[in-house]
């Protein structure tokens, strides 16, 4: 069988030729060392210990278990098993659908994935920064930044439902572009027409992707691909003019300046002290008059932009031009969207916003800004830097959000209506160990600032800082049965809260989260278009362990290795051989020959 790495980097080097062909797709599902590389992918993720609808888990994965699924791949006897429905709850209150599916469709699907990836990935446009190594919603915020200067409208794209409403006959269309393997597609639509279970019931699937497939993302990239391709040629045909034309107004202050300058220089050594502070005086005015004018015309009709920016299904669109082009784009935008994609787009959430307001896009508040404040360059001329830059800003609401989500803020109201904001104890955390509680706090304060730290106004966050530290300090308070001043006089030290640990390397200290919230200006991004993530088997991981066949316990050698998994070290007890060779090794794995790993689900396995 072929190294899957050499296989994948072949398939993404025809990537380019774009009336290549891809065949004999299907024949690579046959390769068990795809099957490892895809388990080494997906085995570390939590949700793997939750029983699919067939009541397995990732826990027993193995070479026969691999190669009975293979089985059924040659002999075209595989049938994806419908997953299994649960919610989740949404920010807004309601309720989002989620599909699990069972681990031998997990594993099925990241193949597939792995394949897909490296045909479309190196051709998907630049313009989309969802589920994509080395893009990020940061990635798309920074295109932002530096793309959309001088923007006059935003146009915040919305689309009703989007994973619910993808058609499978579009989708396997714009596979077949690229795809001449009937096999291959014939087991994408398969998983496409799994369907689902929920409570008892089989549900039949007639569109869209299931949110939680592994499938999922690339499915949904390379649909919306085309919409990525339409705003590229949109932008070409719209483009219009190398430069906006000069401000009369602006030339006028500009030619008068020059001629002050030159007069005076003619007779400045002639002047006197006061005639020589007027004219500074004067000069100075005309420049602060030039800061106040606009340099280019802003209503230049002979001189339009569009930028274009998606991540997943949400998109923004920044236009340089007039409403009436803004409210032109979004109609076009929805025709399209409609006629070849079969999606609707929502006119109440496609909004069309003044650059001057904010525009909502992936958390952020989006805005130009209207800021003449000069400086001076090296060559000593007053230059505005700042104005029609583009702005972003963490929203009030987010950071108040998650306070009231943790429960971590009561805000309660005075006589006069106004609101009184007190940091209030997390009950869900008194019965965690101390070491646990700081570590809860500080993942959620670095987990908050890191997704915002781009923000320009990122310092509001001391206010979330300072409500979760006091919340932080009653939870132990509450723990302890004591008061916030006791608490931070036992575990403060030279004022940094900290909590002692002991490990098998001796004691250890972590502390409070106490960096500060500073703005990062910039986001660095390497090998954008590198070859599709793959996670090497290396000789720690569980799927090198299968390769060998040396189980663990027993050290038989040529067995057919079971990879035991929990969910969580914590659940172990320390009270069995086995379980002490995984809390010594810190893993949540552990190799079994077959007769180990039945005897350790019988109990039988000291």
């Amino acid at each position: 069988m072929r190294n899957p790495i050499t296989v994948l980097n072949n398939l993404q080097s025809k990537a380019c030729k774009e009336y290549y062909r891809y065949e004999r797709l299907y024949r690579n599902l046959y390769n068990p060392e795809f099957y490892l590389i895809a388990y080494n992918n997906i085995y570390a993720k939590p949700g793997n210990m939750t029983k699919g609808i067939d009541g397995q888990t990732i826990d027993g994965i193995s070479l026969s278990r691999i190669n009975s699924l293979i089985n059924k791949i040659k002999d075209h006897s595989y049938q994806p098993k419908p997953a299994r429905r649960t919610y989740i709850l949404k920010k807004n209150g309601k309720q989002r659908p989620l599909g699990i599916p069972s681990v031998d469709d997990k594993l099925v699907q990241e193949v597939v994935r792995m394949l897909l990836e490296s045909i479309w990935d190196s051709i998907f446009m630049e313009t989309s920064h969802g589920f994509r190594k080395n893009r990020s919603c940061h990635t798309a915020l920074e295109n932002i930044k530096n793309k959309y200067t001088g923007v006059k409208w935003f146009v915040e794209g919305d689309i009703k439902s989007f994973f619910d409403n993808i058609d499978h006959h579009v989708l396997v269309g714009l596979l077949r572009k690229r795809i001449s393997d009937e096999y291959f597609i014939g087991l994408i639509w398969k998983f496409l027409k799994a369907g689902y279970m929920e409570n008892w019931t089989f549900h039949g699937t007639y569109s869209g992707t299931p949110q939680g497939s592994i499938l999922s993302p690339v499915l949904a990239n390379i649909y919306l691909n085309e919409l990525d391709n339409f705003m590229d040629e949109y932008k070409n045909n719209f483009n219009k003019g190398h430069k906006r034309k000069r401000n009369p107004e602006f030339r006028k202050l500009e030619g008068r300046k020059y001629w002050l300058k030159k007069k005076y220089a003619r007779i400045w050594s002639s002047l006197s002290p006061d005639e020589k502070s007027k004219a500074k005086r004067e000069i100075k005015a005309i420049e602060k008059a030039m800061m106040n004018t606009d340099y280019a015309d802003p209503l230049d009709g002979q001189f339009k932009r569009v930028q274009y920016t998606r991540y997943a299904d949400d998109f923004l669109v920044g236009v340089i031009g007039s409403k009436n082009d803004a409210e032109k784009l979004k109609s076009d935008i929805k025709e399209f969207l409609f006629r070849h994609l079969k999606l609707e787009m929502s006119d109440e959430k496609t909004l069309i916003t003044n650059a001057r307001k904010p525009a909502r896009f992936l958390g952020y508040d989006i805005k130009i800004a209207n800021n003449k404040t000069p400086v001076r360059n090296p060559q000593g001329n007053l230059v505005r830097v700042y104005d029609k830059r583009v702005k972003l800003y963490v929203p009030k609401e987010k950071w108040l959000k998650k306070l009231l989500d943790y429960k971590a803020l009561k805000i309660s109201y005075n006589s006069n209506h106004k609101e009184i904001w007190k940091s209030a104890h997390r009950k869900e955390l008194i019965n965690k160990t101390d070491i646990d509680i700081l570590r809860q706090f500080n993942s959620e304060i670095r987990g908050l600032y890191n997704y915002y730290k781009m923000a320009h106004n990122v310092p509001v966050l001391h206010k979330f800082g300072y409500f979760m530290k006091y919340s932080m300090y009653k939870t132990y308070a509450a723990k302890y049965k004591t008061h916030i001043s006791n608490i931070r006089h036992k575990f403060e030290t030279n004022g940094i809260f900290c909590v002692k640990y002991s490990t098998k390397k001796g004691e250890k200290i972590h502390t409070l989260y106490n960096n500060g919230f500073r703005r990062v200006d910039y986001v660095k991004v390497e090998n954008i278009d590198a070859t599709p993530y793959v996670k090497p088997i290396s000789i720690y991981s569980p799927a090198k362990r299968i390769r060998d066949g040396k189980c663990e316990i027993c050290h038989t050698t040529d067995a057919d290795i079971y990879i035991h998994h929990v969910r969580k070290l914590t659940t172990l007890t320390n009270n069995k051989m086995w379980e002490n060779i995984m809390l010594s090794r810190n893993r949540k794995t552990l190799a079994l020959c077959e007769k180990c790993h039945s005897n350790l689900h019988a109990g039988l396995l000291d």
